[in-house]
């Protein structure tokens, strides 16, 4: 079984984090910028600074449950989750790291957007990561790189937003579509928190964006990053004493610092 929690989390809404418990969603509408890399790694710093994690994967992809050495348990069961009224809970699976359990992602998952127009329930989502908080103090959510019906739920379910960008000179206008898409889903949306990832500071266009925003955190391009997926672990637990592992430790404190500021 999955460890659980000493006492459920309460009461999460749009505009204020609870005591202890956070939805972070790792969120672009490009892919290949290291979003499932985000996801799994800050997955990795929640558990390892004492926050029961779940890490759910909602890219048919299942690039977070690879990573970590997982399966789903069979065909069609992720878009079930919300069809029907069944609890997640069934579908979590244990990680070999104390603290990260994982809902991981199957093909079905690719209907989710249809299937919820369908039935209607624009909090879908936040209903089930508020179930799921009950066991959980972090939820990170490795989310498809779509505007769609599941992306304005993800809005509607997050405490907080990550956005992973390609170190370019239009990083800042990609940042913006992010953020238009998300201010477009809902009234009152949580902070975003852009990251700029794969930086290589060797070549002049990164490090022109980087210089262009400099007070965003940054992910450096590493081979340590690159053999998450060869070892399927995370950076902190192949090469905890590399760059990368630093960053990723940095932006989780960042992280963390962006929820202490809402509880305030």
């Amino acid at each position: 079984m999955s460890p659980r929690l000493r006492a459920p989390v309460q009461d999460q809404t749009s505009d204020r984090v609870s005591a202890k418990g956070a939805t972070i969603a790792i969120y672009s509408v490009k892919g290949g910028v290291g979003k499932t890399t985000f996801a799994a790694n800050l997955s990795w710093c929640s558990a390892q600074g004492g926050h029961p994690t779940l890490l759910w994967d909602l890219d048919a992809a299942g690039g977070s449950g690879f990573l970590y050495g997982l399966e789903p348990k069979g065909s069609g069961l992720a878009e079930e989750v919300f069809s029907r009224d069944r609890s997640p809970v069934r579908l979590i699976q244990r990680t070999a790291w104390d603290g990260i359990d994982i809902l991981p992602a199957d093909e079905s998952i690719r209907a989710v957007d249809a299937q919820l127009m369908r039935i209607g329930k624009r909090k879908r989502l936040a209903r089930l990561t508020e179930e799921l908080a009950e066991n959980y103090e972090r939820i990170v959510l490795d989310c498809p790189p779509v505007m769609n019906e599941l992306s304005a739920q993800v809005v509607r379910a997050a405490d907080l937003i990550i956005v992973p960008l390609p170190p370019s000179p239009l990083s800042a206008r990609a940042f913006d579509l992010v953020v238009r898409e998300i201010a477009g889903n809902t009234r009152r949306h949580p902070p975003i928190l852009p990251v700029l990832s794969m930086l290589d500071l060797r070549r002049a266009l990164h490090k022109q964006a980087r210089d262009a925003n400099p007070n965003w955190p940054t992910i450096p391009y590493a081979s340590a990053v690159e053999q998450c997926a060869v070892q399927q672990q995370p950076v902190g637990a192949h090469s905890p004493q590399s760059p990368a592992a630093h960053h990723f430790a940095r932006l989780w404190a960042a992280i963390e610092q962006k929820l202490g500021e809402r509880r305030g």
